[in-house]
């Protein structure tokens, strides 16, 4: 019997897309019949979902880049935002996120609020392993590449615990944004800042107070 898959693949370079189709209907299974429509930012990706779920076709997978030209109202600036916008109207479509971040704030944010089905990071990315993603996520997710899995690692058997906040200080310094201007990001004051960095201190067991040896403690266990 054949299985139909409608995918929305979203992604503002034309060559990286036509990349991802050919590996797909290159790769796919002899059963699967593969509907592929295209989306360069996050207005015509809304467009098309919206069509999807107008016309009772939905979507199955959604390929998602993080960074896109945002929307002209201002409303979405990113794949994120897209992402939770799908998993509102499309809520039994699969989302694969591909990106070039590869710092541990943003997995652990991605992870975290949109829970993805795949998790591709473009540096990882192979013919082969998005083929193999794409077969997973469809039969068997979660299917993360081995730089987000090597995040999950060190964050799950360290027995380090820290708020979003606190990673969030620690993601704006790994930056370069000055302590004096965290607050600005955060919505708390300069001082709450500075009791969080004592705390961050302490968890990290940094004894000289200097921001890079701080930051550097955290990458080590993954927190950057």
């Amino acid at each position: 019997m054949t299985e139909k898959i409608k995918i929305l693949m979203i992604d503002d370079h034309p060559m990286i897309i036509e990349g991802y189709q050919n590996t797909l209907l290159f790769t796919k299974k002899d059963n699967q019949e593969l509907s592929i429509d295209i989306a360069n930012n996050c207005d015509e990706a809304v467009k098309l979902m919206d069509l999807s779920v107008k016309n009772e076709r939905p979507y199955n997978v959604l390929f998602v880049d993080i960074s896109l030209p945002p929307s002209k109202d201002g409303s979405m600036s990113s794949g994120e935002d897209l992402s939770e916008y799908a998993r509102k109207i499309l809520p039994k479509a699969k989302i694969i996120i591909l990106t070039m971040f590869n710092e541990s704030f943003r997995i652990h944010n991605i992870i975290k609020t949109i829970d993805p089905e795949g998790f591709l990071i473009k540096s990882d990315l192979t013919s082969s392993e998005l083929a193999s993603a794409f077969q997973a996520v469809l039969n068997n997710p979660p299917f993360y590449s081995g730089t987000v899995n090597s995040h999950i690692r060190k964050t799950i058997t360290s027995d380090i615990v820290i708020d979003d906040k606190n990673r969030k200080i620690l993601h704006l310094l790994s930056q370069g944004v000055k302590t004096k201007n965290l607050a600005a990001h955060l919505d708390i004051s300069l001082s709450a800042i500075e009791k969080r960095k004592k705390q961050l201190r302490d968890i990290f067991e940094v004894q000289d107070g200097q921001d890079e040896t701080l930051l550097n403690e955290a990458r080590k266990k993954g927190f950057v």
